[in-house]
This record gives C-alpha cells, sequence and structure tokens, in this order.
C-alpha cells in the first residue's frame, strides 16, 4: 500500500506572520493523523519559522524550488542543501508556473531533482499538459516526454525517493478539475510508464499526487482512484478549514 501524501503549495502568499499563524491552525488540527503525510510549502522566508513551529508534529516541510548546486557564486537562488538547513524534508521540482513563466526545462529541472535528492531530501516532480496539448491528441507524448527526460540518468533506488505529481496546466488555478476517470487515467499511464522506465517494483511503490484545482469537494472522488496517492494543493492549502479537510479526506 502507497502511504498518501498531501501536500499544500503556498506559492507566493503568506507573510512570516501569516506563515506562523497558519501552521499554528494546521497543527492544531492535525497533530493525531498518523496514516497519511502532510506537507506545505510556504515562501523561503517563512521556512525556518514554519519549521520551528511544525517541529515534531505530523507535518512536513517542503520548498518550492531550488537551485541545483551546494553553493557559490549565485545571487538570488537557494540550494537544496540550504535548504535542508532551514528544516526541509521535501522539495518541489518543475512546477508548471516555473516551467511556462521562467522557461525551465526538462533538462534543468532533471538537474534539481538529481541535486535534491543527493542532499537526501524528497524531490516532487510536476509534470502536466497544457488544454492545447490535451485538445490535440498530445498529453500522452507530452507527459512522455517530461517524466523521460526529467528522472534521465537515475537509478532504480533512486527513484524510489521520488513523488511525480501529475497537473494538468488548463486546471491550476482556473476552477477547472480533471474529472476523477481523466485523472485516473493519466495516473494509470504514468505508473505504466514507470514500470517501462524502471521496473515494477519501482512503479508500484511510487506516489503519483494529482494537482490542479483540488477542493474539500472533490478530494473524496480523486482519492477513490487506484492510482491516486494523494494530492498537491494550491489555493486551497491556504485557508485552513479548506486544507484540513482535504488532508482528512475520506
Amino acid at each position: 500500500m502507497r502511504r498518501p501524501l498531501i501536500a499544500g503549495n503556498w506559492k507566493l502568499n503568506k507573510t512570516i506572520k501569516e506563515s506562523r499563524q497558519l501552521s499554528m491552525q494546521l497543527i492544531d488540527e492535525l497533530s493525531n493523523i498518523t496514516d497519511r503525510d502532510i506537507v506545505i510549502a510556504p515562501v523561503f522566508t517563512a521556512l525556518s519559522t514554519v519549521s520551528e513551529i511544525i517541529g515534531s508534529s505530523p507535518i512536513q516541510l517542503a520548498a518550492q524550488n531550488c537551485y541545483p548546486t551546494t553553493s557559490g557564486a549565485f545571487t538570488g537562488e537557494v540550494s537544496p542543501l540550504f535548504l535542508q538547513d532551514a528544516g526541509c524534508r521535501f522539495v518541489i521540482i518543475g512546477h508548471s508556473e516555473r516551467r511556462q513563466l521562467l522557461h525551465e526545462t526538462n533538462a534543468f529541472i532533471n538537474q534539481k531533482l538529481i541535486a535534491v535528492i543527493h542532499a537526501e531530501l524528497t524531490p516532487i516532480l510536476c509534470i502536466g499538459e497544457t488544454l492545447q496539448q490535451r485538445e490535440e491528441g498530445q498529453m500522452l507524448e507530452t507527459l512522455t516526454r517530461q517524466i523521460e527526460e526529467g528522472l534521465a540518468g537515475l537509478t532504480a533506488d533512486q527513484m524510489a525517493t521520488v513523488v511525480i505529481a501529475y497537473e494538468p496546466i488548463w486546471a491550476i488555478g482556473t476552477g477547472k478539475t480533471a474529472s476523477s476517470e481523466q485523472a485516473q487515467e493519466a495516473h494509470a499511464f504514468i505508473r505504466e510508464l514507470l514500470q517501462e522506465l524502471f521496473n515494477p517494483t519501482v512503479a508500484g511503490q511510487t506516489r503519483i499526487l494529482y494537482g490542479g484545482s483540488v477542493k474539500p469537494e472533490n478530494i473524496d472522488n480523486l482519492m477513490a482512484q487506484k492510482d491516486i496517492d494523494g494530492a498537491l494543493v494550491g489555493g486551497a492549502s491556504l485557508k485552513a478549514e479548506d486544507f484540513i479537510r482535504i488532508v482528512k479526506f475520506l
């Protein structure tokens, strides 16, 4: 059985004060959860503060991005080593907003993923197609390319530490959500591809999350699907009551 994982990506939201308040609200309601992983990803400036607040609670800390090196003359960047020092256990890699707005390539995302693994952190690799790619029948080709190039050079042992998040770009922040059947179809395809690239054991153990306008209203149906192992939550993770309900999916 794959252990469910619910991750909240706060994106560019919440000051340190606001992050502290939200973290404390989550702890109050989620401290007794033991059968699933809970992850939150604040902005860089709030990581250390949130890390101190969540302490030894079941909530784990993630960063929203990293730079693929340890240290050096890279002004404005943050390495996996420094994220680990701030208390992070996970790092989100290749989110569609970074692919689209900052033009990150699969090759660059692959460098980040390998750097995160070497720092003994867990990468959450985001993949997903645009509406145009889906409508033109390029969805599977797009996902295949993102997976093959994003996971290039990884051994089966290294792949065992990776989490994948399928986020159809047309459903991120739009209020549109892939139906449970559409999400399951994509997740099943990803798992089959992992089996081809690695082996059945890796494919069976890899957690694949769904992201894209995940809300309290749709989480139960999504989590009922065979190959959906959790969710990468955006806007709904900024409201304590919404994220708590999502974590407590049936």
